[in-house]
């Protein structure tokens, strides 16, 4: 089985006739665009599932050591710089030098 990490805009072709585009990705969301011939038939895998097809056998289930990542966007990013600001206005009191580490490690480099 092939993995493919694609970045927005990235692209893959499968055969000759078929490109698959990845849009965005929107909370937990990836959204695709797929051009295909008409042909050629295109069905999500929980469609496929309900009218009775078989899951296929090299489908991988969702990984156990899946995290789950908060969307990254301004007002988070703002939420952020404001309480490092307040901490720098703490000083170095013992409890504003906890919170910094620990924002640290949630946040590196953000």
């Amino acid at each position: 089985m092939l993995c493919i990490t694609l970045l927005p805009s990235d692209y893959f072709t499968v055969g000759s006739d078929t490109v698959i585009q990845f849009d965005r990705l929107s909370g937990e969301r990836i959204h695709l665009i797929v051009n295909a011939p008409r042909e050629v038939p295109i069905l999500r895998g929980e469609v496929l599932e309900r009218q009775g097809g078989q899951r296929p056998a090299c489908v991988k289930e969702k990984s156990p050591h899946y995290v789950h990542q908060l969307p990254w966007d301004h007002a988070k990013k703002q939420a952020l710089t404001e309480l490092r600001q307040t901490l720098d206005r703490m000083g170095d009191a013992p409890d504003a030098q906890t919170i910094r580490e620990k924002l640290d490690l949630i946040f590196p480099g953000k």
